[in-house]
């Protein structure tokens, strides 16, 4: 299996947002857990976008991860590797996206790397380096509270300088609208000055048109699932593939089994789609407290939807305001009092999978990241889009059997999310 486009993406939901994107955009795409085992047989595609569970973990760890996932790519034969992160930047100022972003590029030969998490379909657009949420700054937006990467400055040029050891410069939308060429002039002159990586602005698709032509000219860039929607397109535009308009007959194959929600985002958005759920199916709230003090919070969960799930789908949501999380945080610490929530949901969901379940919605990125790996699920097939951002996945490989899931970033889908995503689930 020959591929032309590689991806590494620092989360699973992310993941499949890319992934979406690219099947939306003419390329036939397959999402791994991980890299692959030898054994697994995965499809003939276009591109192929490796998930890993890189955003939060210590840079060191992420870059190893990244750097691997890069060699087994540039062997399937991928000439370009975008590294996807989120549209809303979500890092530190110790990484990851600086660290990653400049090991890729030394491993791939060095050379100036574009940067972008503008997607306008969901309202991420980029204007002087600064990252602007449905036209608000990055840090006046209601996205700039994530429990894990809380983000407070919208200038990118600024954020990404403090994670890189290179300079950081800027390609503005007056050279984009310009057309390539004069993209081009503004990335060799920032080249000759030093810089190792340039934050792109993009308000329009057509902006991501014209990055994802440059960008498909070098080894590495850096973006959101915008710009993989730019350089799909550039792919086509080369005919170098053509164009699959659709997303593969085994993607959507009807699954028997029954149905499940588990959430552990906390963002407005799922909080939101969580009351909106409770009008037509059971929802249980687990108490986030309980759930760092025990295992009997888990139990009593799994014992609640037991007894409820033969008789149609039901919800387990972790999920909590932003007070309380922000609470728990200042008394067990941030790390702690994640991973007790994600690993909660992870044995809830696996739980579920083992009475019968094989229709699963999951909301969060890290809760997805989780029950992915707690399954041990190895890839997926992309399916039709339920939201911007969110298609249906079908498993390959999975020792369970088919099943069809959907990983849902916190702030991704309307406020009937929940309801659509199983409707679409056959």
């Amino acid at each position: 299996m020959a591929i032309l486009l590689g991806s590494i993406a620092d989360d699973y939901t992310g993941a499949s947002d890319l992934a979406n994107t690219l099947t939306k955009n003419g390329l036939r795409t397959v999402q791994t857990v991980g890299i692959p085992d030898p054994s697994l047989a995965l499809p003939d595609v276009d591109a192929v976008v490796v998930s890993l569970k890189i955003r939060s973990v210590p840079a060191t760890d992420a870059v190893t991860a990244a750097t691997s996932a890069q060699r087994w790519l540039r062997r399937r034969g991928a000439s370009h590797v975008l590294y996807k992160i989120c549209s809303t930047f979500d890092s530190t100022d110790a990484g990851n996206i600086g660290p990653v972003t400049e090991a890729l590029s030394h491993a791939a030969g060095g050379g100036i790397v574009l940067v972008t998490p503008a997607f306008p379909e969901t309202g991420r657009t980029v204007y002087l380096g600064h990252l602007f949420v449905g036209g608000q700054p990055l840090n006046e937006s209601p996205l700039k509270d994530h429990p894990l990467n809380p983000m407070h400055d919208a200038n990118l040029v600024r954020v990404l300088a403090r994670q890189s050891h290179g300079a950081v410069g800027l390609i503005d939308l007056t050279a984009i609208a310009a057309g390539p060429g004069a993209v081009k002039t503004r990335l060799e002159a920032l080249r000759a000055a030093g810089v190792s990586a340039a934050v792109a602005d993009a308000i329009f698709e057509r902006d991501l048109e014209t990055l994802g032509e440059i960008a498909l000219e070098t080894p590495v860039s850096t973006g959101a699932s915008g710009l993989g929607l730019g350089l799909a397109r550039a792919l086509v535009r080369s005919g170098r593939i053509s164009p699959s308009g659709a997303a593969p007959a085994d993607a959507i194959r009807p699954v028997g089994g029954l149905s499940a929600i588990v959430a552990g985002s906390c963002s407005k958005a799922t909080l939101r789609q969580l009351d909106v759920a409770e009008r037509s199916m059971p929802v249980l709230r687990l108490d986030p407290e309980r759930l760092l003090a025990g295992p009997d919070e888990i139990a009593a969960a799994i014992s609640w939807a037991g007894d409820r799930i033969a008789a149609g789908p039901v919800v387990v949501a972790a999920s909590a305001a932003p007070e309380t999380v922000t609470r728990l945080q200042s008394l067990y610490g941030r790390e702690a009092s994640g991973h007790a929530i994600e690993t909660a949901t992870s044995i809830i969901a696996a739980e579920l999978v083992a009475r019968g379940v094989r229709r699963l919605v999951v909301a969060g990125g890290e809760t997805s990241g989780a029950a992915v790996d707690r399954l041990a699920i190895p890839a997926f097939l992309i399916g039709p889009e339920i939201a911007a951002g969110v298609p249906v996945l079908r498993t390959v490989g999975n020792a369970q059997g088919d099943m069809l899931l959907a990983l849902k970033s916190g702030n991704f889908g309307g406020e009937d999310f929940f309801a659509a995503a199983l409707a679409m689930m056959h």
